[in-house]
């Protein structure tokens, strides 16, 4: 399995990931696909700052994950929030950490010290797989999320890759790595 960055080629394969998740569960609170070149934009947009990559076994795309901004404010710039989707068809093959290993050597290098994960509450699988990546539950919001005419928990997690302590390294857009 090779992990690499994605490009706007991928934005079809991303989205056939996704669409399962938006039309079937609650794991995202999109109501709606997103269609591809939506996908390409959100590709280009989010590389200029935060990495986006790919994992891929013999061409195939297993999954992505990405970073973006936790809060636009210049006083979050060191904190992210993290997103990872894997092709339901292909989940517990590794593909999952492999790519939050990745994006979290990446992110080192841009100096980011705090990742963030939003999960639904409902979503045992994910707490747990963050949780073994050394995510900590900080928050929970009850019934804040509406999907499929029911309320929905979302609880914030919380991974603290750095010392927070002093003076911290500026932050270095992905795009200038």
């Amino acid at each position: 399995m090779d992990i690499r960055v994605a490009t706007p080629e991928d934005a079809s394969a991303l989205v056939a990931i996704y669409a399962p998740y938006v039309e079937e569960t609650t794991i995202t609170f999109d109501y709606d696909v997103p269609g591809t070149e939506e996908f390409v934009q959100r590709i280009q947009e989010t590389l200029e700052r935060y990495p986006y990559v790919v994992a891929e076994e013999k061409g195939h795309i297993l999954g992505y994950a990405y970073a973006h901004a936790y809060k636009d404010r210049a006083a979050y710039d060191w904190a992210v929030e993290v997103s990872v989707y894997v092709d339901r068809k292909k989940r517990g093959n590794g593909a999952g950490k492999l790519l939050y290993q990745t994006l979290e050597e990446i992110l080192k290098k841009q100096n980011v010290a705090i990742l963030t994960a939003c999960i639904t509450g409902g979503n045992a699988g994910s707490l747990k797989f963050h949780e073994k990546l050394g995510y900590q539950e900080v928050a929970r919001f009850p019934a804040i999320g509406y999907k499929f005419d029911q309320w929905h928990d979302v609880v914030w997690l919380q991974k603290f890759m750095t010392e927070t302590e002093g003076e911290l390294p500026a932050f270095i857009p992905f795009a200038k790595l």
